[in-house]
């Protein structure tokens, strides 16, 4: 009888620690940060962009010090630009926390998140903010070089890829995946040009960046119509924006032996005119 008792809350025990458990993975926020980076003229300014999965209010703590309000009114879209002329910060390891309130009143603090202060460039009869604007548009129109093999020969190849669509994530990092549309220009080849559009999923792995599957659809607009599978990895990030990632790439159109070919490349994930869902 007292076995029969004991297995008996036992098992209440565990079903109300599941319970439990449960309403607290659900009863959240997440925090999903789209912008991070600092302004490079000075005064440096931070500037930040973020989706909650919920309508609320935010704030923003840097260095643990006082809160800052980013969202007075309650949104799903957050957006702040502060001047960091009054914080004592340092060259790395400069970190902000994010608090939002609910409509039920509860706030939920985000994890700790890293901001660098970018290095001073002097450039006699220029601008710094200038400069880092034309670096980054050169870096973001830059296509990515492919070296394309095949049956009949190898090929090098130039390839630009814009992601389009990106689907959220809990990650402060990276979204679920995101859809794309990409160009792609093989140089001396019989077939030279194709336009693609497709999926990638992104998988964050410790060690690197993040792996990610995909998959899309091939055309050449005069016949070759095809499938597109791939896997990339994301190897390391430049200036918090730019990820520089390492593809492989199959390519083929079923029912035509013959037709298959291959690409190595290297290129640069950036999320810049994406939408987010």
């Amino acid at each position: 009888m007292r076995t029969t008792t004991f297995i008996t809350v036992f098992l209440m025990f565990l079903v109300i620690t599941s319970s439990s458990f449960t309403n607290a993975q659900q009863d959240t926020i997440e925090i999903y940060v789209i912008d991070n980076f600092v302004t490079p003229e000075i005064p440096h300014k931070l500037v930040l962009s973020f989706f909650t999965s919920e309508i609320c209010k935010s704030k923003i703590n840097i260095n643990g010090t006082s809160e800052i309000v980013v969202s007075s009114e309650p949104t799903d879209n957050h957006k702040i630009q502060i001047d960091l002329s009054t914080y004592t910060l340092k060259p790395s390891g400069n970190y902000f926390t994010l608090i939002v309130e609910g409509a039920n009143g509860k706030s939920y603090s985000s994890e700790k998140d890293e901001f660098e202060i970018p290095k001073e460039v002097v450039v006699e009869g220029g601008s710094n903010f200038l400069l880092f604007c034309l670096f980054g548009g050169v870096v973001f129109a830059l296509p990515s070089p492919v070296y394309v093999y095949t049956e009949s020969g190898n090929y090098f190849s130039l390839t630009k890829e814009i992601p389009l669509v990106f689907l959220k994530s809990s990650s402060y990092n990276y979204p679920t995946g995101y859809f794309s549309v990409e160009f792609s220009h093989i140089i001396n080849a019989p077939v030279k040009n194709f336009f693609r559009t497709g999926y990638k999923h992104i998988i964050e792995v410790p060690g690197i960046e993040y792996v990610s599957p995909g998959f899309n659809y091939i055309t050449n607009f005069k016949g070759y119509n095809g499938i597109s599978p791939e896997l990339s990895l994301g190897l390391f990030k430049i200036f918090n924006t730019f990820t520089v990632y390492s593809r492989y790439r199959f390519n083929a159109k079923p029912g035509d032996a013959g037709s298959e070919f291959n690409e190595i490349s290297i290129g640069l994930y950036s999320g810049f005119f994406a939408v987010y869902f």
